[in-house]
């Protein structure tokens, strides 16, 4: 039996929506949750809940400590994925995989100025702001995407329902 398009569950329709690099941008912009996936050494993926930002260029950014396992992995290999989340757990998604460099201060500076002005703006002082992320031995992983999914939602299969 098939649903009517106009139940109220078709709201909860999954759906794949295909987009290039300038609608990818456009959706991860405003969205600063993501999932950091890398490899461990013994070839299982590692999974982070991590803040991230897209900076103008069009690369993603993270900004982590050297010690963290995150950061470990990607100097190992640099092949990582990132899951970029809406607001809420029912909301569109989208994974990115790319290429990470894993950058370290002072040679960082500039990523993590990129990283705080596409996740808050300017910052009030950014002199305080650079010396904060050297005192505090912090890196930022960068990552050059190389490809993506769609957007997806998840939710009833459209086959479920009229056309």
């Amino acid at each position: 039996m098939k649903i009517p398009k106009d139940d109220p569950r078709a709201a909860y329709m999954s759906s794949n929506t295909m987009v290039n690099l300038d609608n990818m941008r456009r959706f991860v912009a405003d969205k600063h949750h993501w999932v950091m996936s890398t490899t461990r050494a013994d070839g299982r993926p590692q999974m982070s809940l991590v803040t991230g930002g897209m900076t103008p260029s069009g690369q993603l950014a993270v900004s982590t400590y050297p010690e963290r396992v995150k950061a470990k992995n990607a100097r190992r290999n640099p092949n990582v994925s990132i899951g970029v989340m809406g607001a809420d757990f029912g909301s569109e998604w989208i994974q990115i995989d790319g290429t990470a460099q894993v950058l370290d201060m002072p040679e960082a500076t500039e990523a993590f100025i990129e990283y705080y002005r596409c996740i808050s703006g300017e910052h009030p002082n950014w002199d305080d702001y650079v010396q904060a992320m050297h005192d505090q031995g912090k890196c930022m992983i960068v990552i050059e995407p190389t490809r993506w999914s769609p957007v997806s939602k998840g939710g009833f299969p459209p086959s479920l329902f009229e056309d």
